[in-house]
């Protein structure tokens, strides 16, 4: 998600618990529900998660991790997409949050918790060079 400005671009990133307590700052994504394209999770997640109305731009591609649900090892697939927000606002963020902020785009690199994602920012990087 990002916000241009006239010499600068920011990015919205979300930031929340990790089970050891530690906040770990990263992009929104969420599960694809029944019937529901990827690009139709991605808007409805940024909407949710940060408060901010997106628009897709173009894809930026896959990442899959692993993560622990109830004792059970599950692998999650996301498909990223380069968006501008088109309104909304970060203060009305849901409660699965516990923070969300614009950052320039840099120290979103930098600030990023998972290298899976700051690799996801740099392709943003990459795509907002050619889109200019």
């Amino acid at each position: 998600m990002v916000r241009r400005r006239e010499r600068a671009v920011d990015v919205a990133l979300a930031a929340r618990r990790t089970r050891k307590g530690d906040l770990a700052w990263g992009l929104p994504k969420g599960l694809v529900e029944k019937g529901e394209a990827p690009e139709e999770t991605a808007v409805r997640e940024v909407q949710e998660e940060t408060g901010l109305v997106a628009e897709i731009i173009e894809p930026l591609g896959d990442i899959s991790y692993w993560y622990v649900w109830n004792a059970e090892r599950v692998r999650k697939k996301v498909t990223f997409f380069l968006m501008e927000a088109v309104g909304g606002d970060v203060s009305i963020h849901d409660h699965e949050m516990e923070d969300v902020r614009w950052f320039p785009l840099p120290e979103a690199r930098r600030r990023a918790t998972y290298p899976s994602e700051r690799d996801v920012l740099r392709r943003a990087a990459d795509a907002l060079v050619r889109t200019h």
